[in-house]
Formats: structure tokens, sequence, C-alpha cells
């Protein structure tokens, strides 16, 4: 597969397996996506909101409730806005789901791995 004439980046997190799963995926294809590692470098608002708009999904889609975080913030029992959502997620990377892969004007979730070539 010939690398996209769009720009393609990936937000990775090397210490998750679906995150290298993906990696490894796009590389298997001959493709040498822009490396993001988002713990080290988290998108600002603006940022993060395009990439909502881009995946089609709201914050709370976004947000991984299986880390401590989640539950240490309340945002399993309050009632955020959009906003204050996308603010705790630039506050605190962690909550962001990974990996998320962004080929020109779209966006997919690494997961699984595969949904990631619907955009290329």
């Amino acid at each position: 597969m010939a690398q996209p004439k769009t720009p393609l980046r990936i937000y990775h997190n090397p210490r998750c397996s679906k995150s290298r799963e993906t990696l490894e995926l796009l590389r298997s294809r001959g493709l040498e996506p822009e490396v993001i590692e988002y713990l080290r470098e988290p998108p600002d608002e603006c940022t993060l909101a395009q990439l909502l708009l881009q995946l089609g999904l709201e914050p709370r889609e976004l947000i991984r409730q299986q880390e401590d975080l989640y539950t240490e913030l309340d945002l399993d029992k309050r009632e955020h806005t959009r906003a204050e959502l996308i603010r705790l997620m630039v506050e605190h990377p962690i909550l962001i789901e990974r990996p998320i892969v962004v080929c020109g004007q779209r966006a997919r979730l690494g997961r699984p791995p595969e949904q990631v070539l619907e955009i290329l």
C-alpha cells in the first residue's frame, strides 16, 4: 500500500498493546505515520475537539472508563459539559482512548486495529 497523499498521524501510547498493534498494522502496509505520544505531547482543547469531530464521537465516548482516574474524578457519577470533559482529557491525557489514527479529515480509533484501514 502506498503512503497516502494526506498526512497520516497516530496518537500512540507505546505501553498499550492495541496502540502497538495498530502502529504495526500501518507499518506492515508500508505506511509510516507521524507518531504522537500523546501522554508526552497531549493535544490541546482545540485539537481534541477536532479529533472528536473527525471520529464522530462525543467526549464521554473517548474517555477510558477503566482508568482509576475516571473514578477519582467522579466521571462515573457527575454530569459534565462537553467543554469540561475535553478539558479533563487535556489535563489528564491518560483518560483518552487510544490509539487514534488520522488521515486527512478522517479519523478512527484502533479498536480493533483493523478499523483504521477504513480511512486509508
